[in-house]
């Protein structure tokens, strides 16, 4: 029996005694890769884990004229594995506009394009005759000499393809912006559970990268600025001297500059007056790059601390068009975000040298960038950008399979911004926003695709029932962990999943095992609750009976989840209590559970508030006398 400031004690009574470990369901295939050792039962990479790699030299050409990329690349990809390859998967996200590609719903005609075009493909000096005509977003290529284990292959490749007229992740912004992304021809992953990764993009899907080097050129005519992932590594070459200084001030400035106004851009005083200017940037370790151009765009730029014991800094540049009120805040929220993730949650120092906000409309995060629509709705806006930062970390610094476990990123994203909106906006907003965004929907429609398991594969479930596993129920599931756990624990797991698995590749068991190895115990229950069931949010206080001061509440859990929530007591005098309930409270128990109220005042209603574990039905969470 435990004291409640002396009003009430508590005592909560189960039906069932502690089972024995919970085994969670496993696919063959994760077995396989778990009985050859590529990953542990302790949550760490096994003994015998491996990942393959590619270094890739990438010079891009932007034709603004007829909206089109050229390029050409040369990828060094080591085959790290024990296995002969005697085919190679590449990829190219953006063939996705081709009419044929498989898409989630109607699109326009400006969306459709004619995608990829191969101009050359050479594998270790063997030239290949494939255009890339008939592949979709993948294609398979079959060598004439296999690529032995723990051997490198050179792909020289060069291509171009049409910018859409619709953007949306990528394409044409407006006459002189565009957003290039998934630009280049890439050798799609080969991993330890599922070998070459086939599965097609189609407009609602995400990626599943690589960690590789990137050196990336990009060609472009005088006056457009461009902006991309990597360091800049010619700015004296590409921006007039005025322009390259401020921009190298920024790069320890906590305020911030203005690297370049509108005037400046429009009066020629931006970049280096040569007919083309060539952009080079450079990013190691990383699962992609991308850019931006604009000869329209302003350009602002500050810096931010990111892990004091090593004093070093992040910068943070926002580029959008002068008339986007929201877009002037974006270099300043920005850094407050840099600071927030790097200390608080996930209290992980930023792990790149900058970050750039640029103005498109994806709402769609990049490595070292994020592309965000305008809106003139403030708080909303910032929120979008904190999300979209936040996934520097998963998919980014974790190599996740975003294609198939969108939830192991998505829903890590949407934790975060919850988390950094209760400093910035308070706690009581940051509910309201959470429950209005992310829950309401949810748990308001009772149809059988919102109630599909977390576990699920992402490509295996559409529409809402993809939109809430992937965001609002897995956020939930971290919510409720962290709740179980404590912040200490939590984040002392959470630390440990991040560092076993940073710069590799974790699927959701790695994520199940790991953290129960960080919070040293195991949390498998919890998990095969979450992640493995149909189940919703739904308490009910079933019944209460008093027996002198004693009020005996049943509490009944309808929709299964082990969710956290707080019992909050009136008294008749009109004086109230609350007292918090952790999801530890259906540890033995997930049905029903007893609460004892001793009181030392007559009760006048008891109520069970779950705050943004929103409840289906809370007309039955109260009790009236």
């Amino acid at each position: 029996m435990r004291k409640i400031y002396c009003l009430f004690s508590l005592i909560t009574i189960t039906c069932t005694q502690v089972s024995k470990a919970q085994q969670l369901y496993m696919p063959r295939n994760i077995k396989k890769a778990y009985e050859k050792g590529t990953r542990s039962i302790d949550g760490n990479p096994g003994k015998n884990y491996w990942q393959n790699k590619g270094v890739y030299d990438i010079k891009e050409e932007v034709n603004t004229a007829d909206k089109s990329i050229s390029g050409t690349e040369t990828i060094l990809y080591s085959n790290n594995s024990s296995d002969t390859l005697k085919g190679i998967a590449i990829r190219f996200v953006n063939n996705l506009h081709k009419p044929e590609a498989p898409r989630s719903g109607l699109t326009s005609q400006d969306f459709l394009d004619s995608g990829l075009t191969i101009t050359k493909l050479v594998i270790n000096g063997i030239t290949y005759n494939e255009n890339a005509r008939s592949w979709g977003t993948v294609g398979a290529v079959r060598l004439q000499a296999p690529v032995m284990p723990h051997s490198t292959v050179t792909l020289n490749i060069d291509w171009h393809y049409p910018l859409s007229k619709e953007s949306g992740r990528e394409g044409q912004i407006d006459s002189t912006t565009f957003y290039c992304a998934y630009s280049y021809p890439r050798v799609s992953v080969y991993d330890d559970y599922n070998g070459w990764d086939f599965l097609p993009h189609s407009d609602r899907q995400e990626f599943y990268n690589d960690f590789n080097d990137y050196t990336l050129s990009v060609k472009a005519p005088k006056d457009y600025v461009v902006w991309a992932t990597g360091d800049l590594l010619n700015a004296d070459e590409v921006l007039q001297p005025e322009i390259a200084k401020r921009l190298k001030a920024s790069y320890t400035s906590d305020a911030v500059i203005h690297i370049a106004n509108l005037d400046e851009m429009l009066q020629h005083k931006v970049t280096a007056q040569n007919d083309f200017n060539t952009w080079k940037f450079k990013a190691n370790d990383i699962t992609d790059v991308c850019y931006g151009l604009s000869k329209n765009y302003v350009w602002d730029a500050a810096s931010a601390i990111v892990d004091a014991k090593a004093n070093r800094r992040a910068s943070m540049q926002a580029a959008y068009n002068d008339t986007a009120l929201d877009f002037h805040h974006y270099a300043e929220w920005g850094v407050h975000a840099l600071k927030y993730f790097s200390t608080q949650w996930p209290g992980v120092p930023y792990p790149f040298t900058k970050m750039t906000s640029f103005q498109g409309y994806a709402d769609m995060e990049y490595p070292m960038m994020v592309n965000d629509s305008h809106t003139n709705e403030l708080p909303f806006a910032q929120m979008v950008q904190d999300h979209e930062m936040a996934h520097t970390y998963f998919p980014f610094y974790m190599g996740i399979n975003e294609t198939r476990y969108a939830y192991m990123d998505e829903g890590w994203a949407t934790t975060f911004e919850y988390l950094i909106g209760q400093e910035e906006v308070g706690k009581e907003q940051a509910d309201k926003v959470y429950k209005n965004f992310r829950i309401r929907r949810y748990i308001n429609d009772p149809s059988t695709e919102e109630d599909q398991p977390i576990i699920s594969m992402s490509t295996q479930v559409s529409g809402a029932g993809y939109g809430n596993n992937s965001y609002g129920k897995a956020s939930l599931s971290y919510l409720a962990l962290k709740d179980l756990l404590g912040d200490d624990l939590f984040k002392k797991a959470l630390h440990h999943y991040m560092d076993v698995w940073h710069g590799k590749h974790p699927i959701p068991w790695d994520y199940f095992n790991a953290m129960s190895t960080g919070a040293g115990q195991d949390l498998n229950w919890f998990f095969q609750n979450w992640f493995y069931t149909n189940n919703y949010i739904d308490l009910k206080i079933d019944t209460v009976k008093k027996q002198g001061d004693v009020y005996n509440v049943l509490i009944k859990n309808i929709g299964g989840f082990v969710v956290p929530f707080d019992i909050k007591v009136t008294y008749d005098d009109g004086t109230f209590h609350s007292f918090h309930e952790s999801p530890s409270i259906w540890r033995n128990n997930q049905v029903w559970q007893f609460v004892k109220l001793t009181a030392t005042k007559n009760i006048q209603s008891i109520q069970l508030d779950g705050g943004i574990f929103m409840d289906y039905t809370p007309q039955d969470n109260v009790w009236n006398k």
